[in-house]
């Protein structure tokens, strides 16, 4: 089932209501990314408000998601013992059939498969798993009557949830950001009507065993392609065997959900099933003339009906098959939609406000666009308006607005306001007063912790700004200087803390900025100047703790994401020299295997979550991490310019190929958001040179993909990470020539239709007498298909356009061959392959498509 946007408080207005000191706590699943972090923090902090208990459990990947089904959700099950109770996943399962990972399927003895649990799943990642969505309906019982002996209005309709939906009820409840009620009415109505359908082949069971055994044939024909792990299972399917029963056969799932499930069947009311709608229907369209009323009319053969129903059949499946091969993209982040759940309480403030722009800001650091993880290629407005496209542009708005509404200016001193800076462009290093915790708009550049770095440092860093340069090679570095020198500011001055820099230098750095990077193909380093039709776009956010910090959103979801990538303890300084150096626990250094499965590895990622969570809340902590961030970025600085200046990046069929398995800081990258930080600045550094070299870049202005494999010596696994092309620039010419096509097409198809009804009149009579023309008829209808799939096509592959398929091109892979390769994490856009058998992995994807 899914909530509609407009009903996002109903589920937590219930909680509120029935909560007593005796009920359950809430369980709260994370995932360990930024921005769940952040929606966390929001829940949490209603939840402490409203005195509702809870417990937070970190959740590294499915291998832990299975494991907390186990452990801390199925004892919840009335069935074993429990009472019950609300569990929330955040930035978890959206991609896989959680009632099969958290052990509430059906297990057809009559009970209540979820045991009491209601599941509120709410995530960024697409595609969603159908079952999720559109399953598990627990109020569908046919003919329900209110008191007056009418029929009682539906609760859930299609997998909506209404308004006279009554929670407690349990069952697996997607959070909607409006992407299903606006983008997925095909889907919906494909996956509803499958649920009808499966009906019918419990109707045909009671038949002659021919007859069910040719159903099962077909069913299992149409049947999506069989996954099988090659490690361990998260739920994306298994292989049915021969010997398996039909009922037995039905229960199984798959990820793609083409396989309905008899657990969220549903039959049509009155006791109809689709064969007899087929029948009448049949029988009403094949009279248009008067026929004697002693003549009965001709009655379509079971055979016909058959072929029928297995047509309709494979057509839906097709629907919901282009759908999971979309590929993966990005939605609403999840600490924007907890906000709005937090406004449409009344509860909102200048804390939940800050944690949902951190968790906005935070996309961008890690490529999460919405045509999945990448980069994004297309020149933007500047500041941290690199992500998203209008949709992205339109939620920082929102927050923009609501910083102006919750932050107002003081109407007592406006000229100070003026002085400070805001409104000529300087952006902000200190708070107003020892009391002010205000949020404010900043004009921030594309540079790294500015405010806590020298200019040139910030500025080299910057992956913006270092592959528009060069920065890797001595010709960048001279660049950088030359700029510097333009804008005139001495390498003296620069190198220098930005706080401690020149006044003058630093209220004039914007405007230089606007004049001077464009000569270097900077035109998005820093947001344009404000006016009448603008108005701040491309501004960001900085939050001041009195005179403790000033900090700005970007700054702490890098600090934030440091720690979860390499934690606080991390790096240590030396007494005797006072440098930094990478203190190794992931074993990098050792021959031997430590840790094959995983399990320390996970724990120690889990240990970082509580560090990161701790510091959400904490600005000492924050600044204490400070040196874990610029001790991570000046490693990817380091590897990036190693890779590219020793040409180990090899260029395959379908993508380019970069490994990193030596050097001082391989440790780093063991950790799959920091090997996708690293991939994420090579890839910008390729497409810039692709850009130079061609005057283009790549195929049809979407970067070449990139697939970076990072070696985790104590585990013997190399963690490998996919990247697509970003969001790109749309061929708007090709998509006009397409829908000119499809017009014409659709001209085609009426003219056509007037002629076949013309000859629908001439062969009435013969259809009367004999079946022979069914098979006519039926191709027909095939042309019609054929014509309507044309338009589902297009309107897929705009949908699709430039999404990360490396997701389903990893499972095509471990379909194929005997490579040892672990599917654990969230982003579909990583795997585990083990050491000996990475060149045969990569051989064998260089050969899929891995960039829709």
């Amino acid at each position: 089932m899914y909530l509609p946007r407009s009903l996002i408080s109903h589920l937590y207005q219930h909680l509120f209501k029935s909560h007593h000191p005796l009920s359950p706590q809430v369980l709260i699943l994370v995932a360990l990314e930024p921005d769940a972090l952040c929606a966390c923090r929001i829940l949490t902090a209603l939840l402490k408000r409203d005195y509702i208990g809870h417990k937070i459990q970190p959740i590294s990947g499915y291998d832990d998601l299975s494991k907390a089904g186990e452990t801390m959700v199925s004892p919840m099950k009335t069935q074993n013992g429990g009472s019950g109770g609300v569990v929330v996943c955040l930035g978890v399962g959206g991609l896989v059939d959680m009632s099969t990972v958290l052990g509430l399927e059906d297990e057809g003895d009559g009970t209540d498969a979820a045991g009491g649990l209601e599941v509120w799943l709410i995530d960024a990642r697409r595609p969603w798993n159908l079952g999720n969505v559109f399953g598990g309906d627990p109020t569908d019982v046919p003919g329900v009557t209110n008191g007056s002996g009418r029929v009682r209005a539906p609760e859930v309709e299609k997998g909506k949830i209404q308004p006279s939906y009554k929670p407690g009820q349990g069952g697996i409840i997607v959070y909607d950001d409006g992407d299903i009620e606006e983008e997925l009415v095909k889907e919906r109505d494909a996956y509803c009507t499958l649920l009808e359908m499966g009906e019918v082949e419990d109707d045909y069971e009671s038949g002659e065993s021919e007859v069910d055994e040719n159903i099962m044939e077909s069913i299992e024909h149409i049947q999506p392609n069989s996954r099988k792990r090659k490690s361990w299972s998260d739920g994306e399917g298994e292989e049915l065997s021969d010997d398996e029963n039909p009922r037995s056969r039905q229960r199984r799932r798959s990820n793609s959900n083409l396989s309905i499930s008899s657990s969220t069947r549903r039959r049509p009311p009155n006791g109809a099933t689709r064969l007899d709608r087929g029948i009448s229907a049949s029988s009403r369209a094949s009279t248009p003339v008067q026929v004697p009323s002693s003549v009965p009319p001709p009655q379509p053969s079971e055979r016909a009906l058959r072929r029928q129903f297995h047509k309709e059949r494979r057509k839906h499946n097709a629907v919901l098959q282009k759908y999971y091969s979309l590929g993966a993209s990005y939605s609403e982040p999840i600490s924007s939609l907890l906000y709005s759940l937090a406004e449409d309480l009344g509860r909102e403030d200048n804390d939940l406000l800050w944690q949902a722009i951190v968790g906005v800001s935070s996309l961008e650091l890690y490529g999460r666009s919405m045509t999945g993880v990448g980069i994004s290629t297309a020149l933007d407005s500047g500041g941290s308006a690199g992500w998203g496209g209008e949709r992205g542009e339109r939620i920082r708005q929102v927050l923009r607005d609501e910083v102006r509404r919750l932050n107002p200016p003081d109407p007592n001193d406006p000229t100070k306001e003026i002085s400070r800076g805001e409104a000529s462009g300087v952006i902000p290093t200190t708070a107003k007063s020892p009391t002010d915790h205000s949020i404010r708009l900043s004009p921030e550049p594309r540079f790294l912790l500015i405010r806590h770095w020298s200019l040139y440092d910030s500025m080299l860093h910057s992956p913006y700004l270092g592959s528009r340069l060069h920065i890797w090679s001595d010709q960048g570095r001279k660049r950088l200087h030359k700029l510097l020198a333009k804008m005139g500011v001495s390498l003296s001055q620069c190198k220098q803390s930005y706080t401690h820099m020149d006044m003058d230098l630093k209220r004039g750095l914007r405007q230089r900025l606007l004049t001077y990077a464009p000569i270097y193909g900077l035109e998005g380093l820093v947001p344009p100047a404000p006016s009448a039709g603008r108005g701040r776009e491309g501004w960001g956010f900085v939050r001041s703790w009195g005179w403790k910090a000033c900090l700005s959103a970007i700054d702490v979801g890098v600090i934030v994401g440091a720690i979860l990538e390499v934690g606080k303890s991390g790096i240590h300084l030396t007494l005797d020299t006072g440098r930094q150096s990478w203190n190794n626990r992931s074993g990098a250094s050792k021959a031997s295997l430590t840790d094959e499965d995983g399990k320390l590895e996970a724990s120690e990622w889990i240990a970082r979550f509580w560090e990161a969570y701790d510091a959400l809340e904490n600005v000492e902590a924050l600044k204490q991490a400070l040196p874990t961030a610029q001790h991570l970025h000046r490693a990817i600085l380091r590897t990036g310019t190693s890779i590219i200046e020793k040409r180990q990046i090899r260029h395959l069929k379908a993508f380019r190929m970069a490994v990193v398995k030596e050097g001082p800081d391989v440790g780093l990258f063991t950790h799959p958001a920091a090997l996708t930080k690293l991939a994420l600045w090579v890839g910008e550094a390729i497409a810039e040179q692709e850009r130079d070299q061609k005057g283009r870049v790549g195929k049809g202005g979407r970067p070449t993909p990139l697939v970076m494999a990072g070696l985790n010596e104590g585990r013997g696994v190399y963690v490998v990470v996919g990247t697509g092309g970003g969001g790109g620039i749309v061929d708007f010419a090709a998509r006009a020539r397409r829908k000119a096509r499809l017009e014409e097409k659709a001209k085609a198809r009426e003219a056509k239709k007037v002629e076949r009804e013309s000859k629908i009149r001439e062969k009435e009579a013969r259809r009367r007498d004999e079946g022979d023309d069914e098979e006519e008829e039926e191709s027909e209808d095939d042309d019609d298909d054929d014509d309507s799939s044309d338009d589902e096509d297009a309107d897929m592959e705009d949908k699709g356009y430039g999404r990360n398929r490396f997701g389903n091109a990893f499972q095509e892979v471990v379909d194929e061959t005997n490579a040892r390769v672990r599917i654990d994490s969230f982003e579909h856009c990583v795997v585990e392959v083990k050491k000996e058998d990475l060149s045969g992995f990569l051989e064998s994807l260089s050969m899929k498509a891995v960039v829709g």
